[in-house]
């Protein structure tokens, strides 16, 4: 009995550890979050079969991926400026110490504001790409049936200090999320595509 136990464990493994995609797939995936002159010189995250994030590609411009958790539904992958990597890998730490959301936002707000975490001094992209029923096609190496949205990090701004709304406009139009904090961020989604 013990052995079969042993073989079912064994046969489990293999199994969930057949569905991380490989590296290129990963990096195929998670690069298409950037623009398309970005997408070669960009550093890229993506995890083993552990499910652990690890570095899948070191990078030679300013651009970070990470790829698609696929222990998570959906897809999503995203990329964002070198100048954000500090504060996303602190939301990544305190993550893996099973923070929640809230406990996150108020740490790091805690952290920024004592000088201990950077923020960018200026403006700093985040580009995600996602979708319930997205995936990436290895044939023509495009992710299909994803929509991308745009995140314009600016620490402490406010809409009076950047003249945006607190909520869109017109659909897909730019507005102020989270205004006189450290993650005060611009948000630009386009309307859904797919």
């Amino acid at each position: 009995m013990k052995s079969f136990y042993s073989i079912f464990i064994l046969i489990v493994t293999i199994s969930c550890n057949a569905q991380v995609p490989t590296k290129e797939e990963q990096i195929g995936a998670a690069v298409q979050s950037v623009l398309e002159n970005d997408r070669d010189g960009a550093k890229v995250y993506g995890y083993d079969p552990q499910g652990k994030l690890i570095t899948l590609r070191d990078g030679n411009n300013e651009m970070i991926c990470i790829a698609d958790d696929h222990n998570i539904d959906g897809f999503s992958v995203a990329c964002y400026h070198k100048t954000l990597e500090m504060f996303m890998d602190r939301g990544r730490e305190l993550k893996a110490e099973s923070k929640n959301h809230a406990e996150i936002y108020e740490i790091r707000e805690r952290e920024v504001r004592s000088g201990k975490l950077k923020m960018p001094k200026t403006a700093a992209t985040l580009h995600v790409l996602s979708g319930p029923t997205a995936k990436y096609n290895k044939a023509t190496g495009l992710v299909e049936n994803a929509n991308l949205r745009y995140v314009v990090y600016i620490p402490y701004a406010t809409a009076e200090s950047t003249g945006l709304p607190l909520k869109p406009a017109v659909p897909g139009g730019p507005w102020i999320m989270d205004p006189g904090t450290h993650r005060a961020h611009i948000m630009v989604t386009p309307p859904a595509q797919h």
